[in-house]
């Protein structure tokens, strides 16, 4: 009945009570609402209505004098009507419900019951009759096409066979041949086992066997069979079966004339091996980290909670580690990261070889690497592991052709003396970790409680950073640089220094590494370019024409692409000459993003602003750099400048950076000298401008303008200690 186009059928329901209150109220609630509504004020007279009429639902009340909702469900059951049934009633006791599936009923509403409710129980109810009714004619059409099945066997790509009751092949077509070598003829009379591989023959026997117990249902299975070449591997299989009753007549399947009389199984196999490959593939991608092929974050919280659950029954100890590469983004950034991806492959396969085989190695991304040990007796075998794992980085890596150096910082947290659940114990680890980093790096630590401490004082700290600039609490100091031919400052450096309300002026990297982190960097650096602007206008008033002011810009700032046109914009916003101007970048931004770093550097260079290399010498350079990128200017770091202690002795690197400055044609200033010796040592190897404690402190803006003040009228005393 319900295969009628959509729009010109509507599903005939009958309505049973016998309160004609409540009858009447269900008809309102479900006309209107595309149903063929015939009423019945008791069980008799539904009995007429099923008589004579077929409907697709009855809504039947079952608590009724004289023939009650089961009646009805009996006759409706007896003379095998095709309709399904929800009853309504008011009694609370579950025996009655129970009774009214148990004879078939769809659902059950026990009054009063929510409209909501009634929709959507009557809805499903048509909606089931519907789909039977269309599986019912799906049904048929594929009986009506049986007879087609001869012609389409021989071109199927699936290998399409019927088995005997012996379990023995009757027909199969020559799909076989072409997927697992054997000739058709070879395996009529064969039982199913010759093609069945051995890992797989517990569950087909299984299937097949109980299948022929059950000639009505058809069934599906995925084994897996082996080709005559024994060499090759197992195909696998999604095999179809539809079981074949004795005596079928000439319209049922068949494919043999045998299958008449003895019955049998009818089969359609489909080689699905490049999908399971696939999806075994996928299935493994996803829970593990496709470039070391350790397990991924998702993987490792599994793992983490199912040796919680073990820990926590067992009462053992368990450790969570935390380990994280040294130098590594210096190796990426240098070599490239296809080499970094060797490099992590490479750490992935020693750090595995350090554990047993209940523990865990997972990499969560980039060189963060976690382990899961658990089954520990004590905290010294949690140390003894992470020992290994240092130990196991000390040899270099051959990578791109060269070895590499890496080491790695490793935080350590204990279950459960450190935490009990997944998340505290990885937190606890991480800190740790982090830790380790600010004591050195290059080994492990185990969590303490006062490390959370400080990891708040972290928090803290950046929130407090985070209100500075609203604050106003930022503030530019300089310290001078000075030509020492001529004892006077020709230039300064800008240097930040914050001025908290608790801990007093803090210097750059005091606060620095936290902005960052945070990415507060970004609005301090365009902070200090209108604070350096307006200060650099007070230097030009008092004839400071010829000045040179340098700023430190940090890698995130120039990463970022709009450095030069902000830059650019407060060059003439304050009507400063971009010549005066210096802009100071580290090495390390030179071979972390060469070609970008050049393309900035070379604006800048075209605006007429000029580059220093800042802590020359300190970082993993190359001098083909120098040659590579527009740089005027290099900074011998105050590190190489504190070892000169004896003005008779030699310092080779010292010297080495004067000549290479020399030799390039490239401005030179020493920088963090503090004693005499010191600047008569830079003097004599050709270094003319310094900066240092020997000449100035930074200072604050006001400070230096008095110096400058005083020197433009003649009367500063520059060669002294400030």
């Amino acid at each position: 009945m319900l295969n009628s186009p959509v729009g010109e059928y509507q599903p005939r329901v009958l309505l049973v009570d016998d309160e004609p209150r409540v009858l009447a109220s269900l008809l309102e609630l479900l006309n209107g609402r595309g149903y063929h509504i015939t009423t019945a004020g008791g069980g008799r007279e539904a009995i007429e209505h099923l008589s004579r009429t077929p409907f697709d639902l009855v809504v039947l009340d079952l608590h009724m004098p004289e023939v009650s909702g089961h009646d009805v469900m009996d006759f409706i059951s007896v003379r095998n009507l095709d309709a399904q049934v929800v009853v309504t009633s008011g009694a609370t006791e579950i025996e009655a419900a129970i009774g009214a599936i148990r004879q078939g009923a769809y659902g059950y509403l026990r009054k009063p019951y929510p409209r909501e409710e009634l929709y959507k129980t009557v809805g499903n109810a048509l909606q089931q009759r519907r789909l039977e009714s269309e599986n019912q004619r799906i049904a048929q059409q594929l009986k009506r096409s049986e007879r087609m099945y001869r012609y389409l066997v021989d071109s199927s790509p699936d290998i399409i066979y019927t088995l005997g009751p012996d379990g023995c092949f009757t027909f199969i077509n020559d799909r076989v041949q072409q997927l697992l070598g054997y000739r058709r003829e070879e395996l009529i009379g064969q039982h199913y086992s010759t093609v069945v591989y051995e890992g797989d023959m517990e569950r087909a026997n299984y299937v097949f066997n109980e299948g022929r117990t059950a000639f009505s249902q058809s069934r599906s299975v995925e084994l897996r069979l082996k080709p005559l070449r024994a060499e090759n591997e197992p195909r696998t299989f999604s095999i179809v079966m539809v079981m074949i009753q004795p005596g079928t007549d000439s319209d049922s399947v068949k494919l043999d004339a045998r299958h008449k009389t003895e019955g049998g199984t009818y089969c359609v196999a489909r080689d699905v091996t490049e999908r399971k490959r696939a999806d075994e593939q996928i299935a493994y991608q996803a829970y593990h980290d496709i470039l070391t092929e350790l397990p991924n974050r998702a993987l490792f919280k599994d793992r983490l909670g199912l040796a919680l659950l073990q820990a926590k029954r067992n009462e053992t100890n368990l450790a969570v580690m935390f380990i994280d590469l040294d130098r590594f983004k210096v190796v990426n950034d240098t070599l490239g990261h296809g080499a970094g991806d060797a490099l992590l492959q490479q750490v992935a396969t020693r750090l595995k070889a350090c554990l047993r085989r209940c523990d865990t190695l997972s990499r969560l991304g980039g060189d963060e690497f976690t382990a899961v040990l658990p089954e520990l007796s004590d905290r010294q075998d949690a140390a003894l592991i992470a020992g290994k794992f240092v130990d196991c980085l000390r040899q270099p890596f051959q990578v791109a052709g060269q070895p590499v150096h890496v080491s790695a910082s490793i935080g350590v947290a204990l279950y459960p003396y450190d935490g009990s659940q997944q998340e505290e114990l990885v937190r606890n680890a991480d800190i740790a970790m982090y830790h380790m980093k600010s004591q050195g790096k290059n080994g492990y630590a185990f969590f303490h409680a006062s490390l959370l401490e400080t990891s708040y004082q972290k928090i803290v700290l950046e929130h407090d950073l985070h209100m500075a600039l609203e604050r106003g609490e930022l503030e530019m100091f300089y310290q001078p640089q000075v030509d020492i031919s001529t004892q006077k400052i020709i230039g300064a450096e800008a240097l930040m220094r914050w001025n908290h309300p608790a801990r007093g002026f803090m210097g750059a990297g005091e606060f620095l590494p936290f902005a960052e982190e945070s990415g507060l960097i970004l609005p301090i650096s365009d902070w200090m370019l209108e604070a350096i602007c307006r200060d650099f206008l007070e230097w030009t008033a008092l004839g400071g024409d010829s000045m040179r002011l340098s700023l430190n810009i940090s890698p995130q700032y120039l990463d970022r692409g709009d450095f030069f046109e902000k830059l650019k914009n407060a060059l003439v916003r304050h009507q400063i000459p971009p010549g005066q101007i210096e802009v100071e970048v580290t090495e390390n931004i030179c071979i972390r993003n060469p070609q970008n770093a050049i393309d900035q550097l070379d604006k800048l260079c075209q605006l007429g602003v000029s580059v220093a290399i800042d802590d020359f010498g300190t970082g993993y350079s190359s001098l083909s750099y120098l040659h590579r990128f527009p740089i005027h200017t290099i900074k011998i770091d105050r590190s190489f400048v504190m070892e000169i202690q004896d003005s008779g002795a030699q310092f080779p690197v010292v010297l080495a950076i004067v000549a290479i400055a020399q030799g390039l044609g490239l401005n030179l200033v020493s920088e963090g000298v503090e004693t005499a010796v010191q600047a008569k040592y830079l003097a004599d190897a050709g270094c003319r401008i310094m900066q240092g404690f020997l000449y100035h402190q930074p200072m604050a803006q006001g400070k230096l303008v008095e110096l400058l003040s005083a020197q433009a009228s003649g009367g500063a005393e520059l060669h002294t200690l400030n």
